[in-house]
């Protein structure tokens, strides 16, 4: 047997040996690769006579398609045996229920579908959003809000305060949207109609309560704005954001530093149910918000002449009517990041509240 039959045999024994890709890869490698043992054989040919070149260079180059035929085919064969394999090994129980898509696992926070919910609202009645900063000014929270010196809400047990800049200024976490309805009558001329949905701060934390919290105010200014005009626009929107067909309000006497005449409204419920709270039937009765004519002194503030523009304003917590509409128990839940009470209470992404297709359908 000459060498280059044995060197055949051999080969092609590597090649049938290889047990998968890589395998049949080496042998390749080492047979036709550039220091392998065909390609070693091939460098000899130039040290040869014309008459042995024609004879042993033919024979080699038999040698090594024969060879590379048969890795070609081995590899073939291995990579169908691999991908039955796998195919094997990656069944699909087609029994199975099928696994929901993200969209559908995913849910909408409560807070933000009441949102959602009250703008649509309060569009459809004509008003627009507005918004301002989370870290404000003594003056802008407090001061032009008419919030005399000394008044419990300015004092560090109420308020988060930040420590005094360079020139002795103390910022707030403002501890209402309030602010923003100065900064709108700063910057926009009457007539003014404005919700500010935002987060909010203050030192308070049980079931009810948070640090942070949400509140949506609405603000209303022209030459005839009046509490007629105030209570029918609260009712609207109750009736609206409850999905009932009537309800009853009452207004009760108050005091807000920001609005004279001030007034605490409840509304009339049914409380038999436990959490679940029904409105526009029962003879209960749950305070839901706070409201008012502006103060001169906010007018002035927002640069208004008070003589000849006149609003009101109210003010209610997100988290609050959230709880009542959709009977949640704990405040504090809002803010867990519980997965399980989210898949619960949340609402699914593409159910987008609107008017005419029902806020809660």
């Amino acid at each position: 047997m000459s060498d280059l039959e044995a060197l055949k045999d051999n080969l092609l024994a590597e090649v049938t040996g290889a047990g998968d890709e890589a395998a049949i890869e080496a042998v390749r490698v080492n047979a036709l690769g550039k220091k392998g043992s065909i390609s070693e054989l091939l460098k000899t040919l130039g040290t040869m006579t014309p008459e042995e070149r024609q004879t042993r260079g033919a024979a080699i180059n038999a040698l090594k398609t024969d060879v590379f035929e048969a890795i070609t085919a081995r590899k073939s064969a291995l990579k169908d045996a691999a991908i039955a394999e796998r195919l094997a090994r990656e069944t699909v129980d087609i029994s199975l229920p099928v696994r929901s898509s993200p969209a559908e696992r995913g849910r909408i926070h409560p807070i933000s579908q009441i949102i959602d919910e009250i703008t649509a609202i309060f569009a459809d009645m004509g008003f627009s959003i507005a918004e301002g900063p989370d870290i404000e000014t003594d003056y802008y929270n407090f001061t032009a809000l008419n919030f005399p010196e000394g008044h419990p809400a300015r004092e560090m047990h109420d308020t988060f305060f930040f420590n005094p800049d360079e020139n002795g200024e103390r910022k707030v976490l403002r501890t209402h949207t309030s602010p923003v309805q100065v900064r709108t009558m700063e910057a926009q001329k009457p007539p003014i109609r404005i919700i500010i949905p935002g987060k909010t701060y203050r030192q308070d934390s049980d079931a009810t309560h948070s640090p942070m919290f949400h509140q949506v105010e609405g603000l209303v200014v022209d030459t005839k704005s009046n509490v007629a005009n105030m209570r029918w626009i609260l009712e609207e929107f109750c009736k609206t954001f409850f999905e009932v067909d009537d309800v009853t309000m009452r207004f009760r006497p108050s005091f807000f530093p920001f609005t004279e005449p001030s007034f605490e409204v409840d509304i009339q419920c049914d409380r038999s149910s436990g959490p679940i709270v029904k409105f526009g039937e029962g003879t209960d009765w749950m305070e839901i918000l706070g409201c008012g004519m502006v103060h001169p002194n906010v007018l002035r503030a927002g640069g208004l002449d008070p003589d000849v523009y006149q609003g009101f304003a109210w003010g209610m917590g997100l988290d609050r009517i959230a709880m009542l509409k959709y009977g949640m128990p704990d405040l504090r839940n809002f803010f867990d990041a519980d997965v399980r009470w989210m898949s619960h209470y949340g609402f699914r992404p593409l159910d987008m509240p609107t008017l005419f297709g029902g806020l809660s359908a």
